[in-house]
């Protein structure tokens, strides 16, 4: 179980927030905090390993708040106001909701959550949402996917995906069969969704097969002779846990 704090001044965002996190089988929610001050509090005395907090708070702002931990848990931002986003990504958040956020939004977060903190474990899914639908990964006996490319539909193999690099709006998937990669118009978190455990996002614009990986040299990924990935300062602790759990040697 993930030990998780929720940390909002505002009343019915916490409700929700912790509703939220109740619904999530692998999320425990130890206390619902009015502020940042609070949550220090409890964090003193408690072992912690995530934190879905507010930006915009009295007294102490999350943002301030975060920076001022030693060893911070992982960290979820929620808050109203998208310019706060950049920000969040420079103290290592792990994601970032903008309210107001739907259950299917959170499990997202909280999926990339365990992935950062259990990199070596299959996310599980959440509960369906409103809709009947399922959040979480594609299962893995899934062997292919369907995308929408120069007007067409094409069957894509899973294994023959090497690597995915994101562009804006637009994906590149590079596949081992053929030189020439298939854009299609896709975000990253669509399709990372839709692939097994044995895919990793590196960076915010790159997702890897693990099974290609020839060499990690310092901060990048080598897949083959003419590809060389950079590793995010933000996912660095999730591809590093996936390659020190195969390890071997001192």
């Amino acid at each position: 179980m993930i030990r998780t704090l929720a940390i909002d001044d505002e009343p019915l965002a916490l409700r929700q927030l912790a509703t939220y996190i109740k619904k999530v089988p692998y999320l425990e929610l130890v206390a619902e905090c009015h502020s940042a001050l609070e949550a220090k509090k409890i964090m003193d005395k408690e072992k912690i390993d995530a934190i879905f907090c507010d930006i915009n708070m009295p007294d102490l702002d999350g943002m301030s708040f975060v920076k001022s931990l030693e060893n911070p848990p992982a960290i979820v931002f929620t808050t109203a106001y998208s310019e706060y986003a950049v920000e969040g990504y420079k103290v290592d958040a792990v994601d970032y909701l903008l309210k107001p956020y739907s259950f299917e939004e959170f499990s997202h977060a909280a999926e990339r959550i365990q992935r950062f903190l259990q990199p070596t474990q299959k996310a599980e899914p959440a509960e369906p949402a409103a809709d009947g639908t399922l959040t979480g990964t594609a299962p893995q006996g899934t062997q292919s996917l369907f995308v929408k490319t120069d007007g067409r539909i094409v069957k894509i193999l899973i294994k023959d995906i090497c690597y995915v690099e994101g562009m804006s709006e637009y994906l590149k998937i590079h596949l081992l069969s053929q030189p020439r990669p298939i854009v299609t118009l896709l975000s990253m978190k669509k399709l990372e969704e839709r692939l097994p455990s044995n895919f990793m996002r590196i960076h915010r614009s790159y997702i890897i097969n693990l099974d290609e990986v020839k060499e990690v040299n310092k901060n990048r990924v080598i897949l083959n002779a003419d590809t060389y990935l950079p590793i995010g300062d933000l996912y660095k602790e999730g591809f590093l846990g996936y390659v020190n759990s195969r390890f071997l040697g001192k």
